[in-house]
């Protein structure tokens, strides 16, 4: 016995469906006439289709010199330098000092004031977050604390820390400068 092929779906009234691609080349030719229509009717004319100068603009100033000249210094000053924002508050304290002392302080020995490693200070809240991510991935806690500096603008500091011994300290900031992350050691004085 002959297997049984399904009926196709009855059209109604006789209707014949257009493909879309019939569709689409149908809008790119006439798209394409108009165009022709208008340029042929306009005239082509090449320098038209150019931008043209404006006679009356002002003329452009002088360029300003390049910001790196080769034999002189850059006298400008950077818009934030992170040494004087908190003034009196903190003290950095020399990577020497820290291994000399690392070295020699008992485990018992509670530091004078509480330390604290500084990965960075930042104006862009998202590149704080960056940082803060890339030391996130070496195993150590770090949190995003903004700070107003002395000039009124918002800075955005990445700290680890408070750590009980320098011994601590010097631990964190080789697992972070062996990640290729740059901090320094701040004292901050005891209150």
């Amino acid at each position: 016995m002959a297997a049984r092929r399904p009926k196709a779906q009855a059209r109604r009234h006789g209707e014949r469906r257009i493909p879309g691609w019939v569709w689409l080349l149908a809008g790119l030719v006439l798209g394409l006439g108009l165009a022709v229509v208008v340029l042929v009717r306009d005239g082509i004319d090449p320098a038209r289709l150019l931008p043209r100068p404006n006679p009356v603009a002002p003329r452009p100033a002088e360029p300003e010199p390049p910001v790196a000249q080769k034999g002189q210094p850059d006298t400008r000053r950077p818009k934030y330098d992170f040494y004087t924002v908190l003034p009196g508050r903190e003290v950095v304290i020399p990577d020497a000092e820290i291994k000399a002392r690392a070295r020699s302080e008992p485990p018992a020995e509670a530091p004078s004031g509480r330390l604290f490693l500084q990965a960075g200070a930042f104006s862009d809240p998202r590149r704080a977050e960056e940082i803060k991510a890339a030391i996130a991935f070496t195993g150590l806690v770090a949190r995003v604390e903004p700070t107003t500096a002395a000039s009124g603008q918002t800075v955005h500091r990445v700290m680890l820390g408070p750590f009980a011994s320098l011994r601590e300290l010097d631990q964190a900031k080789s697992t972070l400068a062996a990640n290729g992350v740059q901090a320094i050691a701040i004292r901050e004085p005891a209150r």
